[in-house]
């Protein structure tokens, strides 16, 4: 059995480029197709947000009736870690689930930046989804620059975000900010499952893709425990 810390975002708004406050929080497929795989193959989970707040998921994400009553049962993203405190050392694996409201909080939360440096350099799994790779920019390497460097990576894309309506409001774009990181950015076809491994990370496009990310995380969890 394994424990696997999830973080989430609890932010409840995104800031678009003329200040208004759109709703959002966590996107509910990406936190509860993973938490359910996870939990069925006997691991635990731990929830843990900035500032401990609970998180809220994206009313947009929660369309699916068997989706909410799902989520709604999760007793752990209620109970919330402050995430300053969380040691990554407690877990064997990382998982950050997206929606826009990382884009909000995680991507300029130092205390997410040093958890996703160390466990990026621990070897233990490390897996991110969709907009949860926002919080990769606030991630900073001892000599300066990112970890992430070099690393290849996806997430949710420009034509993703074209599609979706966002991509003329947002302040910035997630693929262009990864890119200014120097990661390896590998663009899937808009809204099918893609999902990248490199070593102990493992990232996914889009919703589709939450599904796939899990899986590969529970594969890398096998492999460091055999």
């Amino acid at each position: 059995m394994a424990d696997i810390l999830f973080v989430l975002t609890g932010s409840k708004v995104w800031t678009l480029n003329d200040g208004t406050a759109h709703p959002t929080g966590f996107w509910a497929e990406e936190a509860v197709v993973p938490y359910r795989a996870f939990t069925e193959a006997g691991h635990r989970v731990t929830a843990a947000t900035p500032g401990g707040v609970v998180p809220v998921a994206d009313g947009a994400s929660l369309t699916d009736p068997e989706t909410a009553e799902e989520l709604a049962k999760i007793a752990e993203f209620r109970q919330p870690l402050v995430l300053a405190e969380v040691d990554p050392a407690d877990y064997d694996a990382v998982f950050y689930p997206g929606g826009h409201g990382p884009m909000e909080d995680l991507a300029v939360d130092a205390d997410s930046g040093r958890l996703l440096t160390r466990v990026l350099a621990s070897g233990r799994p490390l897996g991110v989804v969709c907009h949860g790779p926002a919080a990769l920019l606030a991630a900073r390497a001892e000599e300066g620059g990112s970890p992430f460097a070099g690393y290849r990576v996806t997430g949710f894309t420009n034509a993703e975000e074209t599609q979706g309506g966002f991509a003329d409001r947002a302040p910035w774009l997630l693929q262009d900010r990864l890119v200014e990181l120097g990661v390896d950015f590998e663009e899937g076809e808009p809204w099918a499952p893609h999902t990248v491994v490199d070593r102990n990370l493992v990232t996914g496009q889009n919703p589709a893709s939450s599904a796939p990310v899990a899986a590969e995380l529970l594969k890398l969890l096998r492999a460091s425990a055999a």
